[in-house]
């Protein structure tokens, strides 16, 4: 049986902090690099500006009734709570067992070499391997390469580990200082493409020829959702939220609107400066429209906003992750040292340390984009049923306190739903492969629970 864990989460982010937290993990790198798809599945910019309305109005019922269940259940872990107290503790046990060894590991890990990428801009000499090991253990069975970009990606996850470690104020601090920033950048930006004297407004009628059709759109959505993807991380940090019931719904809700409105006017600038078939053969649009406006400096510019937006990204990420495997140890269906709180710094400190590690392992293993690949089939279905709880709990638990409402109920949900499942069935016609590994890999977390499930709750 597990022993108690001493003292509980000090709730010390305020509004801002929570709304920089909903800011700072929805814009990554996203809004860089999937205007080249988008036009390319749609074939009309036109479509990708739909797209993006589409994709910012199913975050904002996502982030609506989200906001109702973190008001209610204003506790650690997010998505784990809800579903846990609408289904029963073995989806909330799924949901958090993906998060830790697969999503949100394979995420941060992902964000993390996605900086030291945009740092081989300024250090050339970051690319290089130091060490390549003749197992065929690395990426596509290939041997396995060391490169100075992961050592400096490593370093990072480390760096913010430690800050984090350190207290959820100094990590909210972080996150409310390089969110201002990204989103000066990002404005700066945005202002230099709109205001450009090479740009052309016919460019945003444009088009391209590609298969387009409803398919194209749907995957235009999808990579759309991708670079909206995070919203819901101010949920899993909700027992770090001071006074819940209002910053929760107010930074859920108010974070996702900015954030629609900031992807909107990015893409009117660069289909301003560039033209489609510009922008359809362009991997990094943004670094190019600032490239076409000043030069090298430009481009510059641009990975330094990159590197910043990244950085407040994978902040936010390790903040809200690390409260996941936190959550589950202190219900017994975890390793129960990830149950425990740092008796000087107040913090998770263990479930950082086991997030952060395990996430650092996959930068070097080069198989983080894979294992992501394989989960976003089960995660949406997740996500669905998530939001599905706000629907589920209002029958099952009618008394329960509700300082938030969902606005639109139950559209708004439905909506949201609507939207998972279109997610899903796209992932399974596209990728079914990835989608039924996928399945297999989350379901070999199930002994797990069955192993943990009888321990008593912290």
């Amino acid at each position: 049986m597990p022993e108690p864990s001493p003292g509980s989460l000090k709730r010390v982010l305020g509004p801002w902090a929570a709304v920089s937290l909903v800011i700072g993990t929805i814009i990554g790198s996203g809004i860089f690099l999937v205007p080249k798809a988008m036009i390319n599945h749609t074939g009309s910019v036109p479509l990708v500006f739909l797209a993006w309305v589409v994709g910012g109005l199913l975050t904002v019922c996502g982030a609506l009734t989200y906001a109702e269940l973190g008001a209610a259940l204003p506790h650690a872990g997010g998505e784990y709570v809800y579903l846990r107290e609408a289904y029963s503790p073995f989806w909330g046990f799924v949901y958090g067992w993906t998060e830790m060894w697969v999503a949100k590991s394979g995420s941060i890990a992902g964000m993390a070499t996605g900086f030291a990428y945009y740092a081989t801009n300024f250090w050339p000499s970051l690319d290089r391997v130091f060490y390549k090991l003749n197992l065929p253990i690395g990426p596509g069975g290939g041997p396995l390469e060391l490169s100075y970009q992961q050592l400096l990606a490593v370093a990072l996850i480390i760096f913010l580990a430690a800050v984090n470690f350190a207290g959820v104020r100094l990590g909210g601090a972080v996150q409310v200082a390089f969110t201002a920033a990204k989103l000066g950048l990002l404005a700066a930006i945005i202002i230099a493409g709109l205001s450009s004297g090479t740009g052309q407004a016919s460019n945003w009628t444009g088009s391209i020829n590609t298969a387009g059709g409803l398919g194209g759109f749907f995957a235009a959505l999808v990579a759309a959702l991708w670079a909206y993807d995070g919203w819901n991380n101010l949920s899993m940090a909700a027992g770090d939220v001071a006074r819940p019931q209002r910053n929760l719904p107010l930074a859920l809700i108010a974070g996702s609107l900015l954030v629609m409105a900031i992807y909107l006017a990015a893409s009117l600038a660069y289909f301003y400066v560039l033209p489609p078939a510009e922008v359809a053969q362009t991997d990094r649009v943004a670094a190019e429209m600032m490239r076409k406006i000043l030069g090298g400096v430009g481009a510059a510019v641009v990975s330094s906003a990159a590197m910043i937006s990244i950085f407040a990204a994978l902040n936010g990420s390790i903040l809200s992750g690390a409260r996941i495997p936190f959550a589950m140890a202190r219900d017994g269906c975890f390793f129960k040292n990830a149950g425990r709180i740092h008796p000087v710094f107040g913090t998770p400190a263990t479930s950082i340390i086991m997030l952060t590690g395990w996430a650092a392992l996959l930068v070097f293993s080069g198989r983080y984009e894979q294992l992501f690949t394989y989960v976003i089939f089960a995660s949406w279905i997740l996500y669905g049923m998530s939001a599905a709880a706000v629907i589920v709990l209002r029958r099952r638990r009618p008394v329960l306190a509700r300082p938030y409402k969902t606005t639109g109920y139950p559209f708004v949900p439905a909506a949201f739903i609507l939207g998972a499942s279109g997610v899903v069935v796209s992932t399974l016609i596209q990728s079914p492969r990835e989608a039924t590994l996928g399945l297999v890999l989350i379901a070999s977390g199930v002994p797990f629970y069955f192993r943990w499930k009888n321990r008593t709750i912290l």
